[in-house]
């Protein structure tokens, strides 16, 4: 009973076996028929292609020096990117640089305009003071009045009366007469000019005196007038 009970079991075994093989050999018979493959070897076929085509790409990419598209583009995207990111940068310390130096001009603007401002305040300043010296000097001058006694008619001498005249005046008549007599005769020393050289008239008035300096003059003036 046991060797037939084992003959049972494997002949059981073996049925679905027998009956894949024959389920396969029905399915390549029908694909010959019908001109279609099983579904595994198309899905193999179909992968070696595009394997295939995949590996010519490359080998013409590289020939040709082309990239595939996806990698190309990739690449634009990452160029645009840092041409972006370049140029911001390049105008972000532009605009700061062209900030900064409108900041300079502009405080040296107001430095000059506050500078300019106190030079004429300090102008205005210095004119005002002049216009008031001024004004005391033109007041003071018309209040002053000649002292009386350079005013008052003098006598000359003889000897003085040869040079400047005979009739009666006052001393600045005197003197100013002196003056215009030695300037026509070039009487005053050409290297000293405080140094009159006297001729016969002088002399006679500067008490023989060839040589006299001009405050000696006026003190010997003074002496030949009455």
């Amino acid at each position: 009973m046991a060797p037939a009970k084992k003959s049972a079991r494997k002949k059981a075994a073996k049925k679905p076996a027998a009956k894949k093989r024959a389920a396969k050999k029905g399915a390549r018979k029908v694909a010959k028929k019908t001109g279609r493959r099983p579904a595994r070897k198309a899905a193999r076929r179909t992968t070696a292609k595009k394997t295939t085509r995949r590996a010519a790409k490359r080998t013409t990419a590289k020939k040709t020096g082309r990239r595939p598209a996806k990698k190309a583009a990739r690449k634009k995207a990452a160029r645009k990117g840092a041409k972006k990111a370049a140029r911001k940068s390049a105008r972000r310390p532009a605009k700061k640089a062209a900030k900064r130096p409108a900041k300079k001009a502009a405080r040296k603007k107001a430095a000059r305009k506050g500078a300019k401002k106190a030079t004429r305040k300090k102008a205005a300043k210095k004119s005002a003071k002049k216009a008031k010296k001024k004004g005391a000097t033109k007041k003071g001058a018309s209040k002053r009045k000649p002292n009386p006694a350079f005013m008052k008619a003098m006598n000359p001498s003889p000897q003085l009366a040869a040079v400047v005249g005979s009739q009666p005046m006052p001393r600045t008549e005197v003197t100013k007469k002196l003056w215009a007599y030695i300037k026509k005769n070039n009487l005053q020393d050409p290297k000293d000019r405080r140094m009159i050289n006297a001729d016969d008239k002088l002399k006679a008035v500067f008490g023989g005196k060839s040589r006299v300096s001009m405050f000696e003059m006026t003190k010997l003036v003074n002496n030949h007038l009455k």
